[in-house]
């Protein structure tokens, strides 16, 4: 998820001491940005306005369409529960509650150049219900790194799933994300049993060094972990797609 289609791009160490901390500023305006974003959208977002007493809530009310969303949602976590999780396929309702807050967490993938480097977007971010169970830990439970909690996994599964569904459901709340500038996408996390997960893009290209550099750098920190870089040129490159569509309807 991100590493192949992910820019390549040669720096000196001297380069790559600038560029990573114009990353970290832009990368902390980004964060707050998106923060306060979600904050304002969460009524927008409350799961029980599309599955309606498929989940325990305060207020218990039958939604329309709220079958074939539960059906939806139970489609998906079927598909991937199995493996690597070993959780049971049927979903039992009413489930049990799903937050109301939002939470968008970095985006993580792993470059395999001799010891997997995990590595952390600036720039994007992976939507969910907030729960108990992010993919962090979703990940140390599927390792052995954490003792695996089944009903955990379970929820942080129907966490993530249940944004996918909510999305399809209600178009109008992609096309507002995008009218704040994020590119909405759905992809699936091949290290967690291809599970799908709405990911959300700043409009701001990022690159990496190369797999020899990441690994100089990562020996160095002695954490085999590295962050996407964003050239500061980029933030002068943004597109401003309402300026486009209106230059368009002007022919």
């Amino acid at each position: 998820m991100g590493k192949d289609e992910i820019t390549r791009k040669d720096v000196d160490n001297q380069e790559f001491l600038k560029l990573r901390q114009a990353t970290e500023k832009i990368g902390e305006v980004l964060e707050k940005r998106l923060k306060n974003h979600l904050t304002v959208l969460r009524p927008l977002f409350m799961p029980r306005k599309l599955f309606g007493t498929y989940i325990k809530s305060s207020a218990m009310q039958e939604v329309p369409g709220a079958d074939k969303a539960f059906a939806e949602l139970q489609e998906q976590f079927s598909a991937v529960c199995k493996n690597p999780f070993e959780l049971p396929k049927k979903l039992q309702p009413p489930l049990p509650p799903i937050s109301n807050e939002l939470q968008g967490t970095p985006l993580e993938y792993h470059l395999q150049s001799g010891r997997a480097t995990k590595i952390t977007s600036p720039t994007k971010w992976v939507l969910s219900y907030r729960g108990e169970c992010p993919l962090g830990r979703l990940r140390s439970m599927v390792t052995g790194q954490e003792t695996r909690q089944m009903e955990d996994m379970r929820q942080a599964l129907i966490d993530h799933l249940a944004i996918v569904v909510f999305l399809r459901h209600f178009p109008a709340l992609t096309q507002l994300l995008q009218d704040l500038r994020y590119t909405v996408e759905v992809e699936k996390t091949p290290d967690l049993g291809g599970l799908p997960v709405v990911v959300l893009r700043a409009p701001l290209e990022t690159f990496l060094p190369t797999d020899e550099f990441i690994d100089q750098i990562t020996q160095l920190s002695g954490v085999r972990a590295f962050q996407e870089i964003v050239d500061p040129e980029a933030v002068q490159q943004i597109s401003d797609p309402l300026k486009e569509a209106l230059v368009d309807s002007l022919g």
